[in-house]
């Protein structure tokens, strides 16, 4: 393409984008006019917002199932054209993306809790490398971020920021120098534990080994804080939450988790946490997970989660086999449907108890296997947006909810590393020395006779 082509593209482009704007703008909705808007004028009202403020998801899945699917070959699946033609369709793809008005993703690089020690380093930069090969892969769609400034920048070209978070604290094989060099490559959070337990940190979904933190996890949260990479609540225990908000000196995450108040499982937070997460200026970002969203659902999933671990003892090593398990107990044993307004819902809890400071969004999209009736994948989040504002939020708080809150988390959490770098250096802590078992005392020598 000639520079005059491109010139003459560029400036059609922001021609219609100008004009899209001032109709978007100047469009006020009945609302203004004292009557109620209709659900067009508030999804309308919800794309204005999103234009103007990066929605950021706190936690999507896709590159997981990259990995689970299609072996990490980027070649066999054509995000750009969308997912609909596979046989178990994916909840993200880019046209979806582009539709849902999406800003930024954090996308999960996860590693199994079967891997332990060093066997699970590889994994963990294998999904580094594929979520940075995504970006790579479709340069015109993703941009690659690691601060809320590229978030920001990458919002202003017309892209979408991929960031990176680490899934399951194993993932860095007990080293502190696998967590910096995970850091350089561009990961941003880690969620310290996945379903089960840690060899430094107990999971809100495993018996407890630790009380909560090890000496060594407490010595993980502070090195990452120095680095600048979030700490993720999500998946932990109550009481590892308690020790991590009580040597925090950044703000916290929780990526996908919602509130227990509303639906009683443990990979929600109770309502003290709520409140300690708002003192320490962090964020819940709220899960779409049905079984995490309705009271309901969880109740009617607590007999599937002993046929998934039946199937997977049965099924060792064999992912497809479980899975195919998995849906055929769900249609011999139907389970009722969350709603969006259901997740709504949860925004309205944590909002009340923790402040709208403190609240945003963490889909799970394609690490769950249902879906709330209406937000059935990443292009229903304008939907979201706009049940907020039939609720009466302000478009301010609309904005702190869909990335504005997480983007300050960022810039907090990098402030502090900038403060943490200048008072101390790098930690050279090793699991086996901090968190070596007390030293029997010498037995009392025998008297003599």
């Amino acid at each position: 393409m000639s520079r005059t082509d491109r010139t003459r593209r560029a400036a059609s482009r922001s021609t219609f984008t100008a004009i899209l704007a001032l109709v978007l703008a100047t469009a006020a909705p009945a609302a203004a006019q004292g009557q109620p808007a209709t659900p067009a004028e508030l999804e309308a009202q919800a794309r204005r917002i999103l234009a103007g403020t990066p929605l950021v998801d706190g936690h999507n899945d896709l590159a997981e199932n990259l990995f689970d699917r299609f072996d990490n070959h980027l070649g066999a699946i054509d995000l750009a054209a969308g997912t609909h033609t596979l046989a178990h369709p994916l909840h993200t793809d880019i046209p979806r993306l582009r539709r849902g008005a999406v800003g930024g993703v954090f996308f999960a690089a996860f590693v199994s809790p079967t891997l332990e020690g060093a066997a699970a380093v590889p994994v963990l930069f294998e999904q580094i490398d594929v979520i940075r090969r995504i970006a790579e892969r479709y340069p015109q769609t993703f941009a690659l971020a690691a601060s809320a400034a590229e978030v920001e920048q990458a919002h202003g070209s017309g892209r979408i920021a991929a960031l990176i978070g680490i899934e399951n604290g194993q993932a860095i094989g007990n080293s502190l120098a696998v967590l910096r060099q995970a850091h350089g490559a561009g990961a941003r959070y880690m969620t310290l534990t996945h379903w089960k337990s840690t060899t430094w940190a107990d999971a809100g979904t495993d018996a407890p080994r630790h009380g909560g933190l090890s000496p060594f996890g407490r010595e993980v949260v502070r090195e990452m804080q120095r680095l600048g990479m979030l700490v993720d609540l999500s998946h932990v225990s109550d009481d590892t939450m308690r020790d991590a908000l009580e040597i925090a000196e950044a703000p916290v995450i929780f990526s996908h988790s919602s509130a227990r108040a509303l639906c009683n499982h443990p990979r929600n937070v109770p309502d003290e946490i709520l409140r300690r997460v708002a003192a320490n200026r962090g964020i819940v970002m709220v899960n779409f997970a049905p079984g995490f969203v309705s009271e309901e659902v969880r109740a009617a999933e607590e007999p599937l989660e002993a046929e998934w671990t039946r199937l997977e003892k049965l099924h060792p090593g064999d992912q497809a086999r479980v899975e195919a398990g998995v849906r055929a107990w769900r249609q011999a044993h139907p389970i009722p449907r969350a709603t969006l307004a259901q997740v709504a819902d949860h925004v309205d809890h944590i909002r009340r108890v923790a402040g709208v400071d403190h609240v945003g969004i963490g889909s799970d999209f394609d690490g769950i296997g249902e879906t709330p009736v209406g937000l059935e994948d990443v292009s229903c989040y304008p939907a979201l947006v706009a049940e907020l504002l039939r609720r009466g939020y302000s478009e301010p708080d609309v904005r702190k909810v869909a990335g504005e809150n997480i983007l300050r988390v960022m810039r907090e959490a990098e402030r502090a590393a900038a403060r943490l770098q200048r008072q101390r250096p790098p930690s050279d802590a090793r699991i086996d020395e901090v968190d070596a078992p007390p030293t029997a005392a010498p037995s009392p020598a025998a008297p003599s006779r």
